[in-house]
């Protein structure tokens, strides 16, 4: 289990560099119109803002760890954990195909409402440079992505909530060149480059899902099988 979970981190960290195109989609206007009215003149306020966005999906990653963990604590703990790993892949698989954009209903579930996320980073410009862009990184962090969702729903299935954390730890890491960048560089990527990208991205989760969904399948027929012996 050790291997596959450090197999999670290693895929969770590229999720988060192959998916430039769908920060710089999503977040990149937002993220540039914000630095232009800070008026930012140091590297203060841009470590202050990814520093806050990448420790909200630390938290959540906590959080989906720990509420996995609840789950799994009923009694029929093998059978169950076996079930929730196979549900969560089936999940992050479906997200991934989100990405890609072949999903019939798209996905409309987010962490916080758009009108709240929108107002508060908005008011967060007048907080000043280094805590307004610290409250902007963290709403930022708070706002709907497909892809943290599917790194979130993987959490779910992690030994513990130390694991869940490090695996949003690693996707936010992944983001962290394309996000530190969307300020100069947004606009600037062709369409084409930020399709193949988001693709990319997109295949990662699935990967993950697959990974996931496999892992789960195995351990509820080794637990079922002992419980049979």
């Amino acid at each position: 289990m050790q291997h596959a979970n450090e197999i999670s981190y290693g895929l969770a960290f590229m999720t988060g560099i192959l998916g430039t195109g769908h920060c710089l989609g999503m977040c990149g206007g937002l993220v540039s119109g914000f630095f232009m009215r800070q008026g930012a003149k140091s590297i203060a306020p841009y470590l202050a803002y990814h520093a806050a966005r990448v420790s909200v999906y630390v938290l959540i990653g906590l959080i989906a760890a720990s509420l996995g963990a609840v789950l799994v604590q009923t009694g029929l703990f093998g059978k169950v954990q076996g079930i929730l790993q196979i549900i969560a892949g089936l999940v992050v698989i479906l997200l991934g195909f989100d990405i890609l954009g072949v999903l019939p209903i798209s996905n409309t579930l987010h962490f916080a409402p758009m009108k709240w996320i929108f107002k508060q980073f908005a008011t967060a410009t007048q907080k000043g440079p280094v805590a307004g862009s610290f409250i902007g990184g963290a709403v930022n962090g708070l706002m709907p992505c497909s892809m943290v969702m599917a790194m979130a729903v993987q959490a779910t299935t992690a030994p513990g909530p130390i694991e869940g954390g490090l695996l949003l730890l690693a996707f936010g890491a992944g983001t962290l060149p394309s996000m530190f960048a969307a300020s100069f560089l947004f606009g600037k990527l062709g369409i084409k480059a930020r399709g193949w990208l988001i693709r990319s991205a997109a295949l990662f989760v699935i990967a993950l899902g697959l990974s996931t969904l496999w892992q789960g399948l195995t351990y509820y027929s080794v637990i079922r099988n002992l419980a049979n012996w």
